[in-house]
């Protein structure tokens, strides 16, 4: 049975938080589900060639005319997916070479039973196992790694936070570690990337991200919400004690390889507020230009699938005598833009050749 500590919000904070989160998860299966399968379900073996043979006409509308229109743009969805997968996992590696590069150039230490950091984790229930003690670490806390996360703190920390309030930070740090989400918000910003043509994928990943601090801070809270916010205020002007580590870093840290929420300016207030028992209002990353610039996306990639997802007849079919063959349109053989709508409306039989094709029909 699990505990609930959001005893300290007021009035329906929850129930808007977690209405905006369910919207924010909804949103970014449909996007990543829209997004992807107009490009790879008309690859997959289906009836769905067979059932759209012959049905040429969508009322007025040449469904073969815009077959040949909207195949370039379909093919370019296709390499834009590519490129994206590509670009994603350049981007991934490059974040986890980087993280690994700079913790490298850190002195890392493990707690020991007598030090401070230990006896606060065992208070908070942290396993001390899971700290990493660093000098002249640029942030005051954070948490890294995607297959066994760590918790790296400041030595420092313990000379800025009372004990109380250090405590509220490592159970913090701990909650990200249980709920894996260096890892979790890695993977989102893998799908942002793959699917960069649709910007509004990525600022929902930053709306998971504030919910991920947001849902860490109630895990931390243990009855004492305004210990953490007390902390929060306190680490909020933590500044770095070497430039040049701050800004590798930096390069790698956040929901891209790292989990750190305490220098994130336009979440504080949020999270100050709603702890001191207010009720912020949930802003969400996403605007309407990203939206709008989404749906334009998704409405280009379907319409180019469908269309393409109608069969050609077979080309072997010219094989048939050309006099033998009535014209599909009155004004057959013309290019696709010209033969886009068609007054008349007949259905060409499986078999006949496209009506675009450049053949001419032999004397009679």
């Amino acid at each position: 049975m699990t505990h609930d500590n959001r005893g300290h919000l007021v009035g329906d904070t929850r129930v808007r938080e977690e209405r905006h989160r369910r919207c924010v998860l909804f949103t970014t299966g449909v996007l990543i589900l829209l997004g992807t399968s107009p490009v790879l379900v008309h690859h997959v073996g289906s009836e769905l060639d067979q059932l759209l043979a012959g049905r040429d006409h969508l009322w007025e509308l040449c469904v073969i005319a815009l077959h040949q229109l909207l195949a370039p743009v379909h093919d370019v969805f296709h390499v834009l997916l590519v490129v994206g997968l590509l670009y994603a996992t350049w981007d991934r590696a490059r974040a986890w070479l980087g993280l690994r590069r700079v913790l490298r150039t850190l002195e890392l230490r493990r707690t020991v039973p007598g030090d401070g950091f230990w006896a606060v984790a065992q208070r908070v229930g942290v396993p001390p196992g899971l700290l990493r003690i660093v000098d002249g670490l640029p942030n005051p806390a954070f948490t890294a790694g995607w297959l066994r996360p760590r918790i790296y703190v400041a030595r420092e920390l313990a000379d800025v936070v009372s004990p109380d309030e250090l405590g509220a930070v490592l159970a913090h740090e701990h909650a990200h570690v249980i709920r894996r989400d260096p890892a979790r918000l890695s993977i989102l910003r893998f799908v942002g990337c793959a699917l960069f043509w649709l910007p509004a994928l990525r600022r929902l990943a930053a709306d998971v991200a504030d919910d991920a601090e947001i849902a860490a801070d109630d895990a931390a809270v243990h009855g004492r919400p305004l210990v953490l916010a007390s902390a929060i205020l306190s680490l909020a002007g933590w500044r770095v004690l070497g430039a040049t580590t701050a800004a590798a870093l930096a390069a790698v840290s956040g929901p891209r390889a790292a989990v750190a929420g305490f220098q994130r300016d336009a979440l504080l207030d949020r999270r100050i507020r709603r702890l001191a028992g207010e009720a912020p209002a949930v802003v969400s990353h996403v605007t309407g230009r990203s939206l709008a610039a989404a749906l334009a996306g998704l409405a280009l990639v379907w319409t180019s699938g469908l269309a393409v997802a109608h069969p050609l007849p077979n080309p072997t079919a010219h094989h048939v005598v050309h006099s033998a063959v009535e014209p599909h349109c009155e004004h057959a053989h013309q290019s696709a833009l010209s033969h886009l709508f068609c007054a008349a409306g007949h259905d060409r039989q499986p078999g006949q050749p496209c009506p675009h094709e450049a053949s001419r029909r032999l004397p009679g």
